[in-house]
């Protein structure tokens, strides 16, 4: 397991969804300024969903790995 952490820098909530292996699945609203920490399985994949008024929308993809420089994949 990896400790990560998010903060949502936006001045909307926003969903955080991790998706691992072995079933493993994580899924927050996150507040304003909010800093969210947890654990997740080595390579999960982490989406942040913001809330426009047509529906959700798919701002950011990014990779968890042990290293401090996280890999972003766009959206």
């Amino acid at each position: 397991m990896v400790d990560f952490s998010y903060r949502n820098i936006t001045s909307g909530m926003v969903v955080l969804k991790c998706i691992g292996p072995d079933r493993f699945f994580l899924e927050r609203a996150i507040f304003p300024q909010e800093v969210f920490s947890s654990t997740a399985p080595e390579g999960s994949q982490l989406e942040i969903w913001g809330i426009e008024s047509y529906g959700p929308n798919l701002e950011q993809r990014l990779r968890i790995s042990s290293n401090e420089v996280e890999d972003q994949i766009p959206a």
